[in-house]
């Protein structure tokens, strides 16, 4: 897990929040915010993915590379 990750999760929490109270205040503005948020938080999250899978992918390559050597 890195900072995308742990970003990704806080932005998707604070949208959560937003879009509930904004539902429940019948703010549409606060509601598409919340929205807006949340989807940005599932964004850094892939590209925590993304990330991850180069991470292990280059780590998987040096392995390979030791053990020809």
């Amino acid at each position: 897990m890195d900072k995308e990750h742990i970003k990704g999760a806080a932005d998707k929490t604070s949208g959560a929040i937003k879009e509930g109270v904004g539902k429940a205040l019948g703010d549409k503005s606060m509601e598409a915010k919340g929205k807006l948020d949340k989807a940005k938080g599932e964004a850094r999250e892939f590209v925590g993915d993304v990330k991850d899978a180069v991470r292990d992918e280059n780590k998987d390559d040096r392995d390979d590379l030791r053990k020809k050597h």
